[in-house]
């Protein structure tokens, strides 16, 4: 019986790295207290962006680091320092943490 194409084009884009899903799924649990931080203010400053019509440059420019870097922000996978979140609420004039 011959392959499908379906099949066949799966086994020609068959990936020659293994997966690391177990591991990432590992450290997303390890660290699941700070990524829970992380995520709520990435989500702070996207409302914000939203709200203001800002975009990631201008984002940048108000925070004096480079767009790439507002990307990581925005992706909810830094471990801000305390000091950090302090000068993104000052720059940007905006609360991304709240206690609860």
């Amino acid at each position: 019986m011959e392959e499908s194409k379906a099949i066949k084009f799966l086994r020609k884009h068959e990936s020659k790295e293994p997966s690391k899903f177990v591991e990432e799924a590992n450290w997303r649990e390890e660290n699941a207290s700070w990524l829970k931080w992380s995520r709520s203010i990435a989500l702070a400053i996207i409302d914000y962006m939203q709200e203001s019509g800002k975009t990631r440059s201008d984002i940048a420019n108000l925070l004096g680091c480079s767009p790439q870097y507002v990307s990581k922000i925005l992706s909810g996978r830094i471990n801000f320092s305390f000091k950090t979140v302090s000068e993104i609420e000052e720059k940007l004039g905006i609360q991304v943490m709240e206690l609860a």
